[in-house]
């Protein structure tokens, strides 16, 4: 029951920290866009982001197995506070490298601090869970993950929306009091030990990886960058200045988008009722891959013959969709290969590899999109939509562990 109680705590701080993620990333995109900065610049202000979650889940995973979630979460959301107050301060009238320099610094620490609070959610639930057969931990992962990105698409609204209402600086000094209150609510409830390893963990730690997390963690890294190759500037920026929206109408298309897929990823259990263990999802994943690829490559046919705004927006909603079934898969079938004890560990190499993918997204998000348009987003994620289903092809089950092996540890909320 403790640790019921313990994993709420963590995913209440969670979901407060997400809805400031996406509030910040809609903000520092359209306000930077609105100074003049062109989309590669744009994409350089979300590089070190991406960078720093890379270094991130490699060590945090470590640090969570040495010293606790309690450690990596209050870091994480104190960091993001830190961030916050840092852009608070940025002066539209430097020069444009300082502003970039600056702006990245930032960035990356609240890379750290995003990577950091999901990886200490992600890797409680496992502790609570433990190794529930009959499909349960693949329903809490698709619940707090399908969640997580409902919220951030809310988020995604809430920092188009702020930006109009009340300006950059005044925004951001709003939600790092917010993440102030979550913190110290979060001091003053958490138990000290939760997810600590009980063996002592090793540096070599950090590189022994099964083979299936291996070829799950290289699948991720093209999963996520073929999202983010067209999601993080292409889109946005076409929308603001090609179609001529608002601020707020494009972060709130920017927050439907992000609220179905969560809304989608949570439903999945449901959807899949017949994934109750890896190798069941390691089927489902390759066939999902598949229909996934089908998706952009018809959507960047289509937009470089006969580009229409509501052939986009469909079509970006039906990615929505197929993707979140993806990433629900895959996000279960890195929980279900980890042994509890070395789960946050795995966890952590995981999500390097996903922030590996968003790194290289984001950077050719800018960079494509600059150089040869939308459509060529579109059919650089096809691509790496293909090189994730070649990744997921020699996944397979792991061996099940005896009836006598399972006996108590099936921990139900």
């Amino acid at each position: 029951m403790a640790d019921v109680r313990s994993y709420a705590i963590v995913t209440a701080a969670y979901w407060a920290f997400t809805l400031t993620d996406g509030a910040l990333r809609m903000l520092v995109l359209l306000h930077f866009h609105s100074l003049g900065y062109t989309p590669l610049d744009l994409a350089f202000l979300f590089g070190l982001y991406e960078f720093m979650g890379v270094v991130t889940n490699f060590l945090g995973g470590w640090v969570g197995a040495r010293f606790g979630l309690r450690v990596t979460l209050f870091a994480g959301i104190a960091l993001q506070v830190l961030a916050l107050l840092m852009l608070s301060a940025v002066d539209p009238h430097w020069a444009v490298a300082l502003s970039v320099v600056y702006v990245m610094v930032a960035q990356g620490l609240s890379g750290i601090a995003k990577d950091l609070t999901k990886m200490s959610a992600k890797s409680a639930l496992k502790v609570v869970v433990g190794e529930a057969g009959c499909g349960l931990l693949f329903r809490w992962v698709a619940l707090l993950t399908g969640s997580k990105n409902a919220l951030k698409g809310v988020g995604f609204f809430l920092g188009g929306a702020l930006l109009a209402w009340v300006g950059f600086q005044s925004a951001l000094w709003g939600m790092a009091g917010v993440l102030v209150a979550v913190l110290a609510s979060a001091v003053v409830s958490l138990r000290a030990d939760l997810g600590k390893a009980k063996a002592r963990v090793r540096g070599r730690d950090l590189f022994s990886k099964t083979r299936e997390i291996n070829w799950l963690s290289a699948a991720r890294v093209f999963l996520f960058a073929s999202r983010d190759v067209w999601f993080v500037v292409g889109v946005p920026i076409y929308l603001y200045s090609w179609l001529g929206w608002s601020f707020d109408e494009v972060g709130a298309f920017m927050a439907a988008w992000v609220i179905g897929y969560g809304v989608v990823q949570a439903a999945v259990p449901r959807v899949l009722s017949g994934t109750k263990n890896a190798e069941s999802g390691a089927r489902a994943a390759k066939l999902w891959g598949i229909f996934l690829f089908l998706v952009p490559a018809a959507l960047a046919a289509t937009m470089a013959t006969v580009p229409s705004a509501g052939l986009l927006i469909g079509g970006l909603f039906i990615f929505a969709v197929v993707l979140a079934i993806n990433s629900a898969l895959h996000s279960y079938l890195i929980v279900a290969y980890s042994d509890v004890d070395k789960v946050a560990l795995n966890v952590g190499f995981y999500y390097m590899a996903n922030a590996m993918g968003r790194l290289g997204g984001t950077l050719l998000s800018g960079l494509v999109f600059q150089m040869a348009g939308l459509s060529a987003s579109l059919w650089v994620s096809a691509v790496m939509v293909a090189a994730a289903v070649l990744f997921t092809l020699p996944l397979a089950a792991r061996p099940r562990p005896s009836a006598r092996e399972i006996v108590g540890k099936d921990v139900m909320p």
